[in-house]
Protein backbone atom coordinates (compact mmCIF):
# COMPACT_ATOMS: atom_id res chain seq x y z
CA UNK A 1 0.00 0.00 0.00
CA UNK A 2 1.39 3.42 -0.92
CA UNK A 3 0.73 6.74 0.75
CA UNK A 4 2.13 10.25 0.64
CA UNK A 5 4.12 12.13 3.22
CA UNK A 6 2.12 15.22 4.21
CA UNK A 7 2.88 18.43 6.12
CA UNK A 8 1.49 18.51 9.66
CA UNK A 9 2.37 21.89 11.16
CA UNK A 10 6.17 22.15 11.23
CA UNK A 11 6.49 18.36 10.91
CA UNK A 12 5.63 15.76 8.34
CA UNK A 13 3.64 12.59 8.67
CA UNK A 14 1.61 9.92 6.97
CA UNK A 15 -2.01 8.86 7.24
CA UNK A 16 -2.28 5.23 8.27
CA UNK A 17 -5.35 3.54 6.79
CA UNK A 18 -7.84 2.15 9.32
CA UNK A 19 -7.41 -1.41 8.05
CA UNK A 20 -3.67 -1.33 8.77
CA UNK A 21 -4.27 0.03 12.27
CA UNK A 22 -6.80 -2.73 12.94
CA UNK A 23 -4.45 -5.44 11.67
CA UNK A 24 -1.47 -4.11 13.63
CA UNK A 25 -3.41 -3.51 16.90
CA UNK A 26 -1.54 -0.23 17.45
CA UNK A 27 -2.81 1.90 20.32
CA UNK A 28 -2.94 5.67 20.70
CA UNK A 29 0.73 5.81 21.72
CA UNK A 30 3.50 4.22 19.64
CA UNK A 31 7.29 3.94 19.64
CA UNK A 32 9.30 4.84 16.54
CA UNK A 33 12.69 3.41 15.64
CA UNK A 34 14.90 3.60 12.58
CA UNK A 35 16.47 0.31 11.52
CA UNK A 36 18.27 -0.32 8.23
CA UNK A 37 16.77 2.84 6.66
CA UNK A 38 13.27 1.73 7.70
CA UNK A 39 10.94 3.37 10.22
CA UNK A 40 9.60 0.79 12.66
CA UNK A 41 6.31 1.62 14.41
CA UNK A 42 5.30 -0.52 17.41
CA UNK A 43 2.89 -0.20 20.29
CA UNK A 44 4.38 1.73 23.19
CA UNK A 45 5.44 -0.52 26.02
CA UNK A 46 4.02 0.21 29.43
CA UNK A 47 6.28 0.53 32.45
CA UNK A 48 6.15 -2.60 34.60
CA UNK A 49 4.36 -4.51 31.86
CA UNK A 50 4.28 -8.20 32.76
CA UNK A 51 5.35 -7.72 36.39
CA UNK A 52 2.24 -9.47 37.70
CA UNK A 53 3.05 -12.65 35.79
CA UNK A 54 6.71 -12.49 36.82
CA UNK A 55 5.78 -12.09 40.50
CA UNK A 56 3.44 -15.07 40.21
CA UNK A 57 6.26 -17.20 38.76
CA UNK A 58 8.59 -16.04 41.56
CA UNK A 59 6.03 -17.04 44.19
CA UNK A 60 5.51 -20.46 42.59
CA UNK A 61 9.26 -21.14 42.58
CA UNK A 62 9.84 -19.74 46.10
CA UNK A 63 11.93 -16.78 44.92
CA UNK A 64 9.76 -14.18 46.64
CA UNK A 65 11.26 -14.45 50.11
CA UNK A 66 13.37 -11.81 51.83
CA UNK A 67 17.09 -12.50 51.46
CA UNK A 68 17.82 -11.50 55.05
CA UNK A 69 14.85 -13.14 56.73
CA UNK A 70 12.24 -10.93 58.34
CA UNK A 71 12.43 -7.22 57.58
CA UNK A 72 12.75 -6.34 61.29
CA UNK A 73 15.48 -8.89 61.96
CA UNK A 74 19.08 -7.70 62.24
CA UNK A 75 21.62 -9.28 59.93
CA UNK A 76 25.23 -10.07 60.78
CA UNK A 77 26.25 -6.98 58.83
CA UNK A 78 23.87 -4.87 60.96
CA UNK A 79 25.39 -6.26 64.13
CA UNK A 80 29.07 -6.05 63.12
CA UNK A 81 29.41 -3.20 60.63
CA UNK A 82 26.65 -0.67 61.16
CA UNK A 83 27.32 2.20 63.55
CA UNK A 84 24.28 3.74 65.23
Amino acid sequence: MRTNIIRIGNSQGIRIPKVLLEQSHLGAEVELEVEDEKIIIRSASRPRQGWGEKFQLMAESGDDRMLNGDAGEQTEWDKDEWEW
